[in-house]
């Protein structure tokens, strides 16, 4: 199963600004990977990562098609586990190819990708940005189950060049099957698979309007996950009536509606993360760093606390900024050191020790605003920023706790 899409998207793969990646961890440094299981490599410079969930679903697939094997090729004995778990690779190494499709066609349009990560259900492209026009996000959705039809033609091709009924037979016919079904699953058309994307787009070109596509697209995977609840053990019971062991049809039966659960919950919750996370991009514009900016005092280096908190208050402002004897800002005072003084301390303790000095990615432009906002931030994370006006005049000072209530407000909004 393929949940790609760019980090806006509530999808695991999923892609615009992502709340959790929100600033405001008053970190120094940026983590230099984005983590999320064992490190397989970087094709195209995008790290690709195996989930521990992986792990789980490749011995499942193992036992399953080693318990097949055994029926189709009996003399392979204990062998036909490693044949299967042989199989289980090479079918994740074809949803790596279609991610690395979602990924290419991402790069294509400059488009940031997070990363790759092959986890339970299949695969995900953190794709960090959204794509300008309708067209751009249809092709962007469309290129991963179309190379999934590639490499079920590709198998296709190959199992005239093997003895069906041997070891090779079966796993090119698997593989061609496996291949065939992902890009048809992936072709549904809700969110958050790729055809509920391409759904999307459609919508959004009719409309003019990126949230109508996603409103239609999001209902639409939420159908779909009801569907899948429901249909899926009717249709896997209609075969296992004819099952000559009805214990065994009973634990069947009970597997297939575990399984339909867990494929409706994943639809579900990607369809109701894409309507929030469409929800908190259209609000984005609202975040502004001049609305955000708490009003601050300059203030000399050696200037006291109390006397700094003195001159704030008569000022009703409620940040301190620290300049040198020219004006000119060196420094930020952090809320939080300033919390951690005893108020009785404050006479006694110079700004100059509770200050973050200032680096240039720490001075933020009054007007920036939405989504170039936030992509300063996260570049430079620190609790609190300097705002500049055009003319370099100190405007306030901007903390990230700010910031992130206004995420919250803006994702407490009901949806559309």
């Amino acid at each position: 199963m393929d949940e790609s899409g760019d980090s806006g998207r509530p999808q695991p793969g999923a892609g615009g600004t992502d709340p959790s990646a929100a600033p405001g961890s008053g970190k120094p440094k940026r983590p230099a990977d984005p983590g999320g299981g064992l490190l397989m490599g970087r094709p195209f410079g995008v790290p690709v990562y195996v989930a521990p969930s992986w792990f789980v679903v490749a011995a499942l697939i193992t036992w399953v098609f080693g318990g097949q094997l055994d029926r189709v090729l009996p003399e392979l004995g204990g062998a036909r586990y490693l044949v299967a778990l042989f199989f289980a690779i090479a079918f994740y190494a074809s949803v790596l190819v279609h991610e690395l499709a979602h990924t290419v066609a991402a790069l294509r349009y400059k488009l940031p990708v997070r990363r790759i990560q092959l986890q339970f259900f299949g695969g995900v492209s953190e794709i960090e940005k959204e794509t300008e026009t309708p067209g751009r996000e249809f092709i962007l959705a469309f290129v991963g189950p179309l190379l999934s039809l590639v490499l079920g033609g590709v198998f296709y091709g190959a199992m005239r060049f093997v003895e069906p009924g041997t070891v090779p037979g079966v796993l090119i016919a698997g593989l061609m099957i496996s291949n065939l079904i992902v890009a048809a699953f992936n072709l549904l058309p809700g969110l958050p698979l790729d055809g509920g994307r391409m759904l999307r787009a459609i919508v959004w070109k009719i409309t003019g309007k990126p949230m109508s596509g996603t409103v239609a697209a999001a209902w639409v995977g939420r159908g779909l996950a009801v569907t899948v609840l429901i249909g899926l053990p009717l249709l896997t019971h209609t075969g296992a009536l004819g099952s000559a062991n009805e214990d065994i049809g009973g634990v069947e039966t009970v597997m297939d509606a575990l399984l339909a659960a867990i494929l409706a919950g994943i639809i579900w919750t990607g369809a109701g993360n894409s309507l929030r996370m469409a929800r908190l991009r259209e609000h984005l514009p609202d975040l502004r760093a001049r609305t955000l900016t708490r009003r601050a005092v300059p203030v000399e280096s050696a200037t006291p606390l109390s006397e700094a908190l003195r001159r704030a208050n008569e000022a009703g402002a409620r940040a301190l900024v620290v300049v040198d004897g020219q004006g000119n800002p060196k420094g930020v005072v952090r809320e939080a050191a300033i919390v951690g003084v005893p108020e009785h301390r404050r006479p006694w303790v110079a700004v100059s020790g509770l200050a973050q000095d200032l680096t240039d990615g720490m001075k933020v432009p009054a007007e920036l605003a939405g989504e170039a906002l936030l992509d300063r931030l996260k570049a430079t994370p620190a609790t609190e920023y300097l705002v500049i006006e055009e003319t370099g005049e100190i405007y306030g000072v901007l903390s990230t706790a700010d910031v992130e209530r206004a995420f919250v407000k803006a994702m407490a909004r009901p949806e559309s």
